[in-house]
């Protein structure tokens, strides 16, 4: 068997020491970050560099201990997000960790700069608020759009 290397371990004890824990919800590596009312899973990445790994763990945890299950619009999103970075870096403190605010603004200017795309009128500029789930109107031209619910597609707005 091959040794473990020093990060490798580290991140392994510290996904075993979250799980412990918090013995209510499933842990499961994957691809990205994610959690999942359905299942009561939260998923971690396991190639991202420790800190990394420990952030989007308790993240997504965050999420979990929220009870976040859904959203209606981008901007609550982005409220939940926020909420859960706050948390995170409460329960973070818990296990002698400090989360980078640097970090922490980064991920959330990932949020606030799909919203901008999403909210801006493909007709005039200007940017407003939701209509509804998948649209919005424009209070300045009148133009209306529709957009994906899917958090992760490219901010395509469709003209209506």
């Amino acid at each position: 068997m091959a040794a473990m290397t020093t990060s490798s371990k580290t991140s392994k004890d510290f996904v075993q020491r979250i799980a412990r824990d918090y013995p209510q919800f499933k842990f499961e590596p994957g691809s990205q970050e994610h959690w999942s009312p359905k299942t009561n899973t939260i998923t971690y990445s396991q190639s991202e560099p420790l800190d990394e790994l420990r952030y989007g763990l308790l993240h997504e945890l965050a999420h979990a201990l929220l009870g976040h299950t859904s959203y209606n619009s981008d901007f609550e999103l982005l409220k939940l997000e926020s909420q859960a970075w706050e948390l995170a870096a409460k329960v973070g403190r818990k296990y002698g960790l400090k989360l980078d605010p640097d970090h922490i603004q980064d991920c959330l200017d990932t949020y606030r700069d799909w919203l901008h795309r999403r909210s801006q009128c493909p007709a005039c500029g200007m940017h407003v608020l939701q209509k509804d789930a998948n649209s919005y109107q424009c209070f300045n031209c009148g133009t209306s759009w529709q957009v994906s619910s899917r958090r992760f597609a490219r901010p395509y707005r469709r003209t209506l």
